[in-house]
């Protein structure tokens, strides 16, 4: 009698070879965006280093002093005006960021997205290791730590439309809400690690904090050299499914389902799979595409709210609930557990709706009181601080991790595109670079209104909150109204 097969192994063959490549390709580009996020936390930790309270720091018995407030601060953050500083920091990564977001999807597009990744985490590996090394060399001047901050930027924008641009060869939309928000996830994993990771070394020897997470973004893109497969034809896989062809040559997006309405009947046969033009599509191109202009807006207005969060919510935590520097940096973390949350639950929603501007509407309008609230009672307990930074967490990032991951996918394989599949990395690259505009407004215009007060912070905030939210208001008719349509049609035929 011929034994049953073990059941690990009933278990591995269960899974065809396409989804055993899938799920390879979803985690090995999860890890890469993790090594860039991770690279990019350890300066919101480090600053509460670099400017302190000295008159209750212990001082060396040794060390003679002349200014007994500012002698264990690091020059040039000594000063007064040490946040207008930080700020300069910021707006020197977030700007080149910006910049170079918008260039770096024309060339995600016509060069190997394996020898891209590498490249440009190679890159971020050493100017994040440089800035730390500012520490052992004793550099004290913010050009030098401008000028990383800036190549820094170029560098890491190498990562978000190659990294969307491989996941979206891979995966067609099925549930590519729900995908992509547990991928998303890696933005928050990311930020948690970061954070973990420069607070064990923030207090001792805070270089260790930039050239720890840099040695590991470097390691990542060597992996990436060996392992990264760009598209599913590459290792003979199956290409997903992203349109159907319809009898008069027209293109639409499949249903949730996996089935499409002819004739008003629903037909469960197969779609036609869209052969991709070699030709990469031109900037312009991209942007008349529908839909991209919306977002790409919304998108500027979420990230500065999320990215001020990123940069500022450590020294907010260390000034307002007066923890120390790596107790603010964990307590920080909270935020991006949220976010976690936030984004798999946006994804899960505008999967199940099919209204990927109404869910992100829906979390920003909700966001708008969440933020007032945790200015205003979110230190006042421990409890409620954990809360708070978690449902604020969920409610700020939910909209930006769908607007950045399954909605560039959808708009870099709309139907207007007629199959043409070399659009996501432009796509992607308009939608991220246009936020990252934002995210290099936000943690400057903090940076000059935080002297007046955390108040007027937040109600920079919540005003960038709503205006996100405007820009998706045609959007949002429109799938209102396609709603309304179907509850009709689904109607008249209960009619019949």
């Amino acid at each position: 009698m011929k034994s049953p097969l073990a059941p690990g192994i009933r278990l591995v063959t269960s899974f065809s070879r396409d989804s055993w490549y899938r799920g390879f390709i979803l985690f090995l580009t999860f890890l890469f965006y993790t090594a860039y996020h991770l690279s990019r936390k350890p300066i919101s930790i480090v600053k509460s280093q670099l400017h302190r309270n000295c008159s209750l720091v212990i001082r060396p018995a040794d060390l003679n002093v002349t200014d007994n407030d500012t002698w264990c601060d690091w020059t040039p953050f000594d000063q007064d005006n040490y946040q207008t500083l930080f700020g300069v920091l910021d707006n020197s990564f977030l700007v080149a960021y910006a910049i170079g977001m918008f260039f770096s999807g024309i060339f995600g597009e016509r060069l190997p997205l394996r020898y891209y990744l590498s490249f440009g985490m190679l890159m971020s590996g050493l100017f994040t290791c440089l800035f730390g090394l500012g520490y052992y060399w004793n550099i004290h001047s913010l050009g030098y730590y401008a000028f990383i901050q800036v190549m820094n930027g170029l560098m890491q924008t190498t990562g978000w439309p190659a990294v969307v641009a491989c996941v979206g060869n891979w995966f067609g939309k099925g549930k590519r809400g729900f995908i992509m928000g547990v991928w998303n996830s890696h933005t928050s994993v990311g930020n948690i690690l970061g954070s973990l990771i420069a607070g064990v070394f923030v207090s001792s020897e805070w270089g260790m904090s930039f050239i720890v997470p840099g040695l590991i973004i470097a390691s990542a893109g060597v992996l990436c050299f060996f392992f990264l497969v760009e598209k599913p034809e590459d290792v003979n896989c199956s290409r997903p499914q992203h349109h159907i062809v319809q009898e008069n040559g027209e293109t639409e997006p499949l249903l949730q389902n996996g089935h499409r309405s002819i004739n008003g009947a629903v037909s469960t046969e197969t779609p036609e799979i869209v052969e991709g033009h070699s030709e990469a599509i031109s900037f312009f191109g991209a942007l008349r595409i529908p839909g991209v202009v919306e977002f790409s807006l919304c998108l500027m207005f979420a990230k500065l709210v999320s990215y001020t969060f990123l940069y500022w919510l450590p020294l907010y935590i260390s000034n307002v609930a007066h923890f120390q520097a790596k107790e603010a940096g964990d307590m920080s973390t909270l935020f991006d557990a949220g976010g976690i949350l936030g984004g798999i639950m946006a994804g899960l929603v505008s999967d199940f709706t099919g209204g990927r501007a109404s869910t992100c509407c829906v979390m920003l309008i909700a966001a708008a009181p969440m933020l007032f609230l945790y200015n205003y009672i979110g230190q006042r307990s421990l409890g409620i601080t954990v809360g708070m930074l978690l449902l604020c967490g969920g409610l700020v990032n939910g909209p930006y991790a769908l607007i950045t991951t399954a909605v560039s996918a959808d708009l870099g394989t709309h139907e207007s595109l007629r199959g043409n599949s070399r659009a996501l990395s432009t796509v992607t690259a308009i939608i991220d670079g246009t936020g990252s505009i934002g995210a290099a407004l936000g943690p400057l215009f903090a940076g000059l209104i935080s002297p007046t007060g955390w108040n007027n912070v937040f109600y920079m905030l919540i005003s960038a909150d709503m205006l996100a939210c405007l820009f998706l208001t045609r959007l949002v008719f429109k799938e209102v109204k396609g709603w309304c349509g179907q509850i009709s049609r689904a109607r008249g035929l209960r009619e019949i």
